[in-house]
């Protein structure tokens, strides 16, 4: 790989692995997360272009409400460039050893097959240089193993959700790692609406609205048009 080389980067995002993250930190307003402003952000220094953005998530049922957030959300990164994979999700029974209750668990599936299958895709294909795999996943471990051996020309870096342990079998595989902090998510969320490609606004659903006091990062002084 030439030195002068313009670095093309692909990220490849676990979606439930992030969302879990961000639920943790306490600030529903930062679900409403826009990946492509995250990505320039974690990429300066790595990659000179983000090419390609894959968001790989799945819907879990009964949740009506959850679900049309999520559908939202989902429009919203449509509207940005990114890319979503979906999977399914299935019950699997599930009791407690104490009490003996049973009840019915929603787990997600394919997810993390798709972040690797786009990852392997797209470099097979030539589109990129740099894989950005946002993730926390130990799974995924051998996913790196796999592009180091048959692609050791592309690099990898890991980017591990704010308020993770960076893994140390998927740091051991990389070739940099990165850790998002909670300012890192909160300078990346999305305006309130957007407008997909057929001109059809794409609304912040209300749960995602910011305290009063917040300021976006598109009005904080010093912000680059």
């Amino acid at each position: 790989m030439s030195t002068t080389q313009r670095l093309r980067g692909g990220v490849y995002v676990d979606g439930f692995n992030l969302y879990h993250a961000i639920h943790d930190l306490g600030k529903p307003y930062l679900k409403w997360l826009g990946l492509r402003r995250l990505a320039e952000g974690f990429a300066r220094g790595h990659a000179h272009t983000i090419e390609e953005i894959v968001f790989c998530t799945a819907f879990f049922p009964n949740d009506f409400a959850k679900r049309k957030r999520h559908e939202t959300y989902i429009s919203a990164l449509k509207a940005t460039g990114v890319r979503v994979l979906h999977g399914h999700t299935i019950t699997e029974p599930m009791q407690c050893k104490n009490c003996e209750r049973r009840w019915y668990q929603p787990r997600e599936k394919e997810t993390d097959i798709n972040v690797a299958l786009s990852m392997f895709d797209d470099v097979r294909r030539g589109r990129v240089d740099v894989v950005f795999l946002l993730s926390a996943d130990t799974d995924q471990a051998s996913s790196l193993r796999f592009l180091k051996e048959a692609f050791p020309q592309i690099k990898r870096i890991v980017v591990t959700p704010p308020g993770r342990e960076k893994s140390k079998h998927l740091r051991d595989l990389s070739d940099s790692n990165v850790l998002l902090r909670e300012d890192d998510i909160d300078a990346a969320v999305l305006p309130k609406m957007l407008w997909d490609d057929a001109n059809r606004a794409v609304v912040r659903p209300q749960e995602y609205a910011p305290p009063p006091e917040w300021v976006h990062p598109d009005d904080r002084p010093g912000r680059r048009r």
